[in-house]
């Protein structure tokens, strides 16, 4: 399959400035960026970071751009107020740390890894509002999804800041076709507008033809949002920020209607791997044998061998296909840091742990689960009216509460040591 035979097939095209996608068979250079916002990539960057992957397996020429000038800007897309500004010093840290990431995510790849403000520092503001500024019609500008969502009716304005912030980013490329040859440029779909200002920029003062190529933003299915979150936040690549063990379980908790789209988005399985896989799940749903295929292949990919096998471990005791009688003092810290963790005397009450591990919003809510069959002991039912944990819930000190099937609405019950 060539590339853009398996970009097709892995619904990874949105919008292109290419008449023809077969263009993409022939490799050439391209550039993808990423931002300083942050001291980390989310699971919502990796789609494009992976995008851009894919090039490189076909033969193209990547250079990778962490943003540390536009970063000290912001960019306003996908943003409904103004993005408070970061200090150079906080920027300068984030970029490295990001800077990090990528050259681990593309380990044995050949790419170049560059930083816009190594050009940025040396434009002169004259200089780039009559070479660059002079380009750009406000009338094309005020078009944009970005500006016209913040400048409309109920929006809250934008700054000339972040106005200017897709000049900068078209510079960027007319720099990288100047001094790198590249001709074409990749992202997310809410970076379409921001793309475009490069290609509009080098065919004006070039007089070349460059192109443009996003792909769509995923969405999860049963909620609408923007991919990326969890109930408690963004979902980073950072282990210090999201450990293994629960970014496994992000993907564990995949719903069925989505994951056969992540799986072709976030995996390098082939498509008879991906239809095999498929094709157990449709069989047995029960097993969630994809959502294991695409958890494993995601986290491997991002944190290691070392760091699928722990989190497997966790999942094992989470889905009581192991005991917690067996789990040892590294499988229990895991445990801690990837599920909410009470502490109880013998006897405590279950209605009180149900709320404090905030599987419950209230002692009624707590209630109501319990008389009607959805809570759950270590895997099993804990009936309709338990009241009370026993010593026998208990397996070395430990317990699994669980609020309905879904293994992620878990809590870690630990027994107080007894008062002498």
């Amino acid at each position: 399959m060539n590339l853009s035979e398996e970009l097709a097939w892995r619904g990874l095209v949105k919008d292109k400035t290419i008449d023809n996608l077969s263009w993409l068979d022939e490799p050439k250079n391209f550039y993808h960026g990423v931002d300083g916002s942050s001291d980390s990539l989310t699971v919502g960057n990796l789609a494009a970071l992976l995008l851009a992957r894919r090039f490189i397996d076909a033969g193209w020429q990547a250079i990778l751009l962490v943003g540390g000038a536009t970063s000290l800007i912001g960019d306003p897309g996908g943003k409904e107020a103004e993005r408070e500004l970061k200090s150079p010093e906080e920027i300068k840290t984030n970029i490295s740390a990001i800077g990090a990431q990528v050259e681990k995510l593309f380990a044995g790849k050949s790419f170049n890894l560059v930083n816009n403000q190594d050009w940025f520092d040396s434009v002169k503001f004259l200089d780039f509002l009559r070479d660059t500024g002079k380009h750009f019609s406000m009338t094309e500008l005020m078009q944009r999804d970005f500006i016209t969502e913040r400048m409309g009716e109920g929006g809250s304005g934008i700054s000339y800041a972040e106005f200017s912030y897709s000049l900068i980013q078209g510079y960027d490329f007319w720099n990288l076709y100047k001094n790198h040859q590249t001709i074409l440029q990749i992202g997310g779909s809410d970076q379409w507008g921001n793309m475009l200002s490069g290609v509009s920029l080098i065919r004006k003062k070039e007089g070349a033809q460059v192109h443009a190529l996003s792909m769509p933003l995923v969405v999860d299915k049963a909620t609408g949002r923007k991919f990326g979150k969890s109930e408690t936040g963004a979902v980073w690549l950072d282990p210090g920020k999201t450990s293994p063990t629960q970014f496994y379980q992000f993907w564990i908790n995949t719903d069925d209607a989505d994951v056969e789209d992540y799986l072709k988005i976030f995996t390098f399985l082939g498509r008879a791997e991906i239809e095999q896989v498929m094709n157990q799940q449709r069989h047995n749903p029960a097993a969630r044998h994809a959502q294991q295929t695409l958890a494993k292949q995601v986290t491997e990919l991002v944190h290691g061998q070392t760091d699928i096998i722990a989190a497997e471990g966790v999942t094992k005791y989470l889905t009581s296909q192991v005991s917690l009688a067996e789990a040892n003092s590294q499988d229990l810290e895991e445990l801690r840091q990837s599920i909410p963790v009470v502490s109880v005397s013998l006897g405590g009450s279950v209605i009180d742990a149900l709320v404090q591990s905030h599987l419950a919003a209230s002692n009624s809510d707590a209630r109501r689960l319990l008389t009607s069959g959805a809570v759950y002991i270590n895997g099993r039912s804990a009936g309709l009216d338990k009241e009370n944990f026993e010593d026998g819930d208990f397996q070395n000190g430990h317990l699994l509460l669980r609020r309905g099937k879904a293994y992620k609405d878990s809590a870690l019950v630990e027994l107080k040591p007894s008062q002498p």
